[in-house]
């Protein structure tokens, strides 16, 4: 592993907070749609199947963008792609919030489409540029930072909608985009496009473009797919991303329908599920050092499955259900992505084995806010779509506990 400070003049603490910068920006747009869902559907007449397409797409794009957001990181270097993301999360948010649903969808398409390129690239810098003592440091702050932008999103949109109208409400948070590209400037190079100050070597003292072992392509890597635990590790992802994604989209109106709130009061009631994700994504350093993998994910499993069983079997305490789920999808994420940068052998590795959990796991959670809403308009309630929710779950915790055992005795 490149040592840190190898690959960037930067401090590896500025470069922790640029990278938390950047993960405001990398699932705010997406969840701020939920908040004012029904003013979407009400403008554009659209069915709850329908309307879930606005959260799915940009989650299908995480599927099928990933191998492009693979070869863009390789052709421009990871410093130069991360900048093409936040570059681009500017202009799709822009074009989102134009009148029309049509600008609406080819918005969230590019939205959607430069997003990926940030999932794929932010853990192979954090491989590249921190030492392994402060791997699980870094992917916590990345993650916890993912569910600050999804909760300041998902609390404020709404009642910047009701002053301004939604199309402006979401524009608003074009913002952390703005700010995180130019921290990223600063952090990261000089002279326009971000590029490395010099070309570092690895260990074996191949030369690194970009941040990629420029040997990549002759490396003898193994096969991804050959091997049992990456297979169960993604079928874990599926579970979590599917779970996370089914209910963001849908918590609010859940909270709407259930327990009678008001659409302002549901967006900022259901930031409780971001704002938990924020402890969960920074104690799963903790809990990896006391619990190792394996138990980490029972914990989160556990907790992960209060939030469908709860809002079926006691909705009135919805508050204790969104933080616990809370605490548990920040953390699902985060021992994911520290499982990845555990297993990867180089740089390489690293974005193959990501692309390749990422990729699947998105394909799958993209259907997640549409399928539950097809299942809610067919079953005319929303117990049936949270027992799809804690199927989901059950996935989660039983494979990614499998791929952490299987990790475990190989190490």
């Amino acid at each position: 592993m490149t040592a840190p400070g190898r690959a960037r003049s930067a401090s590896p603490w500025l470069l922790i907070l640029c990278i938390a910068l950047i993960g405001t920006v990398l699932r705010g747009p997406i969840v701020a749609v939920a908040p004012v869902i029904e003013a979407i559907r009400a403008d554009f007449a659209l069915t709850a199947g329908q309307a879930g397409l606005l959260t799915s797409i940009p989650v299908l794009c995480f599927a099928l963008v990933t191998p492009i957001a693979v070869a863009v990181m390789k052709r421009m270097g990871a410093d130069a792609a991360i900048t093409l993301c936040l570059a681009g999360v500017v202009l799709g948010t822009l074009v989102r919030s134009a009148d029309g649903i049509a600008a609406a969808i080819v918005g969230t398409v590019i939205i959607g489409a430069f997003i990926t390129i940030g999932n794929v690239v932010v853990p192979v810098v954090i491989r590249r540029d921190f030492s392994a003592a402060r791997v699980g440091i870094a992917t916590g702050v990345y993650t916890a930072a993912l569910n600050i932008g999804s909760t300041v999103t998902s609390i404020g949109t709404a009642p910047i909608a009701e002053a301004v109208g939604w199309q402006l409400a979401l524009v608003a948070w074009v913002g952390f985009a703005v700010v995180a590209l130019a921290a990223w400037f600063f952090v990261a190079g000089s002279r326009g496009v971000p590029r490395l100050r010099r070309i570092p070597r690895d260990i074996g003292g191949a030369p690194m473009v970009g941040g990629m072992d420029a040997t990549a392509d002759a490396d003898p890597l193994p096969r991804v797919w050959r091997s049992l635990t990456v297979v169960m590790l993604t079928i874990a992802f599926c579970g979590q991303a599917f779970s996370y994604y089914g209910v963001t989209a849908w918590l609010p109106t859940i909270l709407v329908d259930q327990n009678g709130f008001s659409v302002a009061e549901a967006g900022a009631s259901s930031s409780l599920f971001q704002v938990g994700a924020v402890a969960g994504a920074l104690g799963v350093p903790l809990l990896l050092s006391r619990l190792r993998p394996t138990g980490t994910f029972l914990v989160l499993g556990a907790l992960w499955a209060s939030v469908p069983i709860g809002l079926i079997v006691a909705p009135d305490l919805w508050a204790l259900w969104c933080t616990l789920g809370g605490v548990a999808q920040g953390g699902g994420i985060t021992v994911i992505f520290v499982l990845i940068v555990r297993i990867a052998g180089s740089d390489s590795h690293a974005s193959r084995l990501s692309a390749t959990v990422q990729g699947v796991g998105y394909a799958v959670a993209a259907t997640s806010p549409t399928v539950l809403g097809f299942v809610h308009d067919i079953s005319g309630s929303w117990t049936a779509p949270l027992l799809v929710v804690l199927v989901a779950v059950l996935a989660f915790v039983g494979l990614g506990f499998g791929a952490a055992f299987r990790r475990s005795r190989a190490a």
